[in-house]
């Protein structure tokens, strides 16, 4: 059914849905925490049995808008009495058949916070109907809503101020409202018109302006245009393009699959998007890449942006590798088809087969940064494996105050950082490890507790350098003093942790003294 994102019929659904209080901690109070876990998971049974008996303005907009289940007529007039059913029809998001309003697409309340001035809030995102409305797999066509790749992309965003952002494959548009927060202006770009449609419409929804959508494929819709931020949660899935003997071939989902080989889309992102950047210009966004016959997948990445049109700073940051067999168990059923049925098992085969003979052996998933050089940057090329827990809120912050203080601390030299003071960041702890009876610690480690939760394995000199980095004393100071105390020869220590404090600055341990 085509969206009609009729500003006024939208500012009516905005104040109705304001008015029943349809808030995400309202839905999660009313359906319980179980209903809430299974709704993330596809099940709506849970929260189905909790709203039930239930006759009030919230209960029918979570039922209607929250879990795709039809309504009676009237009650959604009453729960929506400046919109009413024949308002949600207008806009695309439902039909009437009788006296049940049955809706076509879902709304539901995303939570989200900001760094400085942006404060937090809540938006009403909205997207096609999920698989637990549908009852089934899901259609090609359609468009997603906020799930763990979106959150964790709108999360990396740098809240820093731009004039003018790319959101490339906006999907429901989630980025785009992300990026608005610190942008002057937001163009998004799809090759899906229905997610163009949702997009819209979930702008209007919120009262959000200053973004403008355009239809196309990856860099085409903007040529000739310059960005000083490109956000993109792109059709990244590693889809197989053959089909099994039965003629069993693997759906082609417009929000995950770009219709390229293997990793070829994000080589496309990667290799194209300098094209479109500002000088300093930063481009951030998910990525699959594979590892192929032997090659390593970050090595492929890092061939990548060396193939750019423009020298590019990059920091590659790649989370998990998978498996051929744990990464087509993953996207078959998120695309709907139920482990077990005869279905289910033929995607998973074609996969594996696709991967055997193309030489797979793992998918890496990972966060991409990409700069264009500018005045007052240094030169970035970082590719690194984190396997640390789940990042920390706000790691867009983190992103940005790292590229800072690389760039500060790269127009110093060793005398420069030598006489220059820090603090250790007041998230950061410190384990040691003895042996039962031993003076010395065998271990020592430095625990951060923003960002990238990452913990180091440190020397004793870095550990007794980092606990004096109060702010008062340079580091060249504090070095001399520590190579005093532990019999050392000072120069030599000074060449071993100058490095390594320039590491833990980029890092968040230590902050430099403004």
């Amino acid at each position: 059914m085509p969206l009609h994102p009729d500003p006024t019929i939208c500012a009516a659904l905005a104040s109705d849905l304001t008015a029943a209080g349809y808030t995400a901690e309202a839905l999660r109070n009313a359906w319980g925490s179980v209903g809430d876990a299974a709704i993330g998971r596809g099940l709506r049974g849970p929260a189905v049995r909790a709203l039930a008996g239930r006759g009030d303005a919230l209960a029918t907009l979570a039922r209607l808008l929250g879990l795709g289940m039809p309504q009676p007529v009237n009650t959604v007039d009453a729960a929506l009495p400046r919109t009413g059913a024949a308002g949600l029809v207008a806009l695309g998001l439902a039909v009437i058949d009788g006296d049940t309003a049955t809706p076509t697409a879902l709304i539901r309340p995303q939570e989200w916070s900001g760094e400085a001035d942006a404060g937090a809030g809540e938006w009403w995102i909205a997207s096609d109907l999920d698989e637990a409305a549908l009852g089934g797999a899901l259609p090609t066509d359609h468009v997603l809503g906020v799930g763990g790749a979106s959150l964790t992309l709108a999360g990396l965003q740098l809240p820093t101020p731009a004039q003018r952002v790319l959101d490339l494959g906006t999907g429901c548009g989630i980025q785009a409202l992300r990026a608005r927060l610190y942008a002057d202006e937001v163009i998004a770009t799809d090759i899906s018109t229905r997610a163009l449609g949702f997009a819209s419409l979930t702008a209007a929804l919120n009262g959000v302006d200053g973004i403008e959508v355009r239809h196309g494929s990856l860099f085409k819709p903007v040529a000739g245009k310059r960005f000083d931020r490109v956000v993109s949660n792109p059709p990244f899935v590693i889809t197989p393009r053959g089909a099994t003997a039965d003629g069993v071939s693997a759906p082609a989902y417009e929000y995950r699959d770009g219709g390229a080989v293997g990793d070829d889309l994000v080589r496309q992102v990667v290799t194209g998007v300098a094209g479109v950047l500002a000088d300093g210009g930063i481009a951030q966004f998910l990525g699959n890449w594979e590892y192929r016959n032997g090659r390593d997948g970050l090595d492929c990445v890092r061939e990548w942006v060396a193939a750019a049109s423009v020298s590019m700073d990059a920091w590659v940051i790649e989370r998990e590798i998978l498996s051929p067999l744990d990464y087509a168990q993953l996207w078959v059923r998120d695309g709907g088809t139920p482990p077990g049925s005869p279905e289910y098992d033929a995607l998973i085969d074609l996969w594996l087969q696709d991967f055997e003979e193309r030489g797979v052996t793992g998918i890496g998933f990972g966060y991409i940064l990409l700069r264009r050089p500018g005045s007052g940057t240094a030169p970035l090329s970082r590719f690194e494996r984190v396997s640390s827990p789940a990042p920390q809120e706000g790691l867009g912050a983190d992103l940005a105050r790292a590229l800072a203080v690389h760039d500060v601390l790269g127009a110093r030299d060793d005398v420069g950082l030598a006489a220059s003071a820090f603090t250790t960041a007041p998230d950061v702890t410190e384990a040691r490890h003895f042996v039962p009876g031993a003076e010395d610690p065998t271990v020592i480690e430095l625990r951060q507790g923003r960002g990238f939760g990452r913990t180091l394995t440190v020397d004793p000199g870095l550990a007794a350098l980092v606990g004096a980095c109060d702010g008062e004393l340079p580091v060249g100071v504090l070095v001399d003093a520590i190579a005093e105390l532990l019999e050392v020869d000072a120069a030599a220590l000074r060449a071993d942790l100058l490095p390594r404090v320039r590491e833990l600055a980029f890092l968040g341990f230590l902050d430099p003294v403004a």
